[in-house]
């Protein structure tokens, strides 16, 4: 029944995101949800592209300001003018896949004490772009999650969606997962469901950093999540130019914000081993090589031909801006 179902705001941060943020509305107000009980509201970092003309064309989208430009900041400012009872973090390179999406996300909601829900995986279609397919067969965007493993999404190579020591209950059509402060998977974006109530509760502003979100979560004993069994679409990137865009903005923000003592997740205490392991293996190449025929073997697609590709690309940036960082 509609009147079971709890309301949600869902918060859209953009920056000259014209490509991808009408697939995102359109798979937003198609879905089989009450219209009354989801707002939507996109916050926009200042787009000189048709962003804000895109989002103007749905009425009944909400179109905040956001100064400070990041995404970070427009889920900050999303999250406190949210109104209703959940509030979802879709970004505008998703796309809910398939018409159901809300209400299975918001089942779990029902044993109170879950404070957030989130997609299992990654949809992968075969239209996507080679390397959006390639992130959603790994379950990551970063490869380097994979040595340390710390991701949040089912990945096919592992077969695992997290390789954290995660208390998890198989409950059909979600896992009921524990998380405790010393294992705490990248969650919080691409699908994103909290409660409003826990949300108010942590200190989010000006910078809504998702996996720091939930580590503050987790530390107000909101401590209990659903991995929902759906997917979701994340066009994480259609150019090698774009990846490398991502991967190198990825690395210049955490240290960044790490030296304003802004983060709060102890990325620090990371899997030391993993991050050896990733750069010899990614220098000595046989192993990724095998990884990924190991993989197309599991799930034929030639995305798997980047996974070599990726391990190169994603240490040179690390190594190249941890350099400079250092000097």
């Amino acid at each position: 029944m509609t009147e079971d179902l709890p309301s949600i705001s869902i918060v859209i941060p953009t920056l000259n995101s014209a490509r991808t943020l009408g697939p995102c509305l359109q798979s937003i107000f198609e879905q089989d949800y009450p219209k009354d009980k989801v707002e939507v509201i996109v916050v926009d970092g200042g787009s000189f592209d048709k962003t804000t003309d895109i989002a103007r064309e749905y009425r009944a989208v909400k179109i905040l300001r956001n100064p400070l430009r990041t995404g970070e900041a427009g889920k900050a400012v999303g999250a406190e003018m949210a109104k209703n009872e959940l509030i979802a973090f879709i970004d505008s390179d998703n796309i809910l896949p398939s018409l159901n999406w809300l209400k299975a996300m918001v089942t779990p909601f029902k044993d109170q004490e879950i404070a957030g829900t989130e997609p299992l995986y990654y949809a992968r279609r075969e239209r996507d772009p080679l390397i959006t397919r390639y992130c959603a067969l790994m379950g990551m965007n970063d490869v380097l999650c994979l040595f340390l493993g710390n991701y949040d999404r089912y990945s096919y190579m592992t077969g695992r969606w997290t390789e954290l020591r995660v208390d998890t209950v198989d409950r059909g059509d979600y896992l009921l997962v524990k998380l405790d402060e010393r294992n705490i998977p990248t969650m919080g974006a691409n699908g994103f469901l909290v409660r409003t109530e826990a949300m108010k509760s942590v200190d989010y502003k000006p910078y809504l950093f998702d996996v720091d979100m939930v580590y503050q979560l987790v530390m107000a004993d909101w401590n209990k999540y659903a991995k929902v069994k759906m997917a979701i679409v994340h066009i994480f990137a259609e150019s090698l130019a774009t990846y490398m865009k991502k991967t190198r903005r990825r690395i210049v923000d955490y240290l960044y914000y790490e030296e304003l003592q802004a983060r709060k997740y102890p990325w620090r205490s990371v899997n030391k081993l993993g991050i050896l392991k990733f750069i010899l293996y990614t220098l000595i190449l046989a192993p990724t090589v095998r990884s990924s025929l190991r993989g197309y073997r599991k799930l034929p697609d030639r995305a798997w031909l980047f996974h070599p590709v990726s391990c190169w690309l994603t240490l040179f940036t690390y190594a190249i801006n941890f350099m400079a960082c250092a000097l």
